[in-house]
């Protein structure tokens, strides 16, 4: 079996068979605006590949659904966003699930709290919307919550974990007595050390949903910080903070090699952790972490 070094990893080998099942089965997040950039999806992604479409404050449902109904045209997995704080109501919510339903053959989602501080309507967390019903009412048959193994200071502000905790405990609940197949999208981190410390604990409390593991795509470091910064990422900066200080690396593209290999190596260290895959940010863009990824499969996949 071939094995691959990753520097930070203290010249541990990760096996490039294991590599390569860990970045199989990827998911995507992409917006309506960052779509219209790709020709076709076809082109540049497996045709199994699940995309979910982020669906932040300001981007019309008709936007979010046309962008829908193209994925699928293309032959893709269609997951959008519903953040709770930004539907207005019942009545919205209705409207936007039917329409990705009738329009684009949609039957996954992923519910979210939702990225702004005031609520525009009657919903605040993802769990009002699966109280709702109505997600089962329209056929959808998966539905994908978030992970936070950094914790989330907007949920608590008092640095502990205690709500998301007992967020992730009633979801947990919710999946048990319904037939809906859920499971954990978690925001992106830079080191695997928190998300299996945070995976291991929640496992150990009863969680068992399969958790898609979020990662940030190649980009240009600035890039990486600002989006890190913006989206609350946690100690986990640190490894990005301390490449800026490194003179031979500051000009050079992040890869997510380093952490890729860190989660393969501590999935097989810690199997009850219950890592189920990859899901992606293409914070570089859509294209370019889209062929690093089929550079890094092909590549792995003849040397193994």
């Amino acid at each position: 079996m071939a094995l691959l070094k990753f520097k930070k990893t203290q010249n541990q080998t990760v096996s490039t068979k294991d590599f390569n099942k860990l970045l199989r089965g990827f998911s995507m997040e992409i917006m309506p605006r960052t779509a219209q950039k790709i020709d076709n999806f076809a082109d540049i992604l497996p045709n199994d590949t699940l995309i979910y479409i982020a669906h932040i404050d300001g981007t019309s449902i008709d936007d979010m659904v046309k962008t829908a109904v193209r994925l699928t045209n293309e032959g893709f997995k269609v997951m959008p966003h519903f953040p709770a704080r930004i539907i207005n109501d019942k009545s919205t919510l209705t409207e936007w699930i039917d329409r990705y339903s009738s329009e684009a053959d949609v039957k996954q989602a992923l519910l979210l709290g939702g990225g702004v501080d005031t609520p525009k309507g009657n919903f605040e967390s993802s769990m009002q919307l699966l109280e709702t019903g109505l997600f089962d009412k329209f056929g959808f048959t998966d539905l994908n919550v978030a992970g936070h193994p950094e914790g989330n200071k907007d949920i608590d502000i008092d640095n502990t974990t205690k709500n998301v905790d007992m967020a992730l405990e009633w979801k947990q609940k919710f999946s048990e007595r319904t037939d809906a197949n859920m499971g954990i999208t978690t925001q992106f981190a830079f080191d695997s050390k928190p998300i299996f410390e945070w995976a291991n604990r929640i496992h150990a409390s009863g969680i068992t949903l399969p958790i898609n593991v979020g990662v940030a795509g190649p980009a240009k470091l600035q890039t990486l910080i600002k989006f890190a910064i913006a989206c609350g990422v946690g100690p986990s900066l640190k490894v990005l903070q301390k490449r800026a200080l490194d003179l031979t690396k500051l000009l050079l593209p992040y890869e997510p090699k380093e952490i890729l290999g860190e989660l393969t190596s501590d999935k097989a260290k810690y199997p009850n952790a219950n890592i189920s895959s990859i899901h992606f940010f293409p914070l570089g863009g859509i294209k370019t972490n889209a062929e690093w990824i089929s550079n890094n499969l092909t590549k792995n996949t003849k040397s193994a």
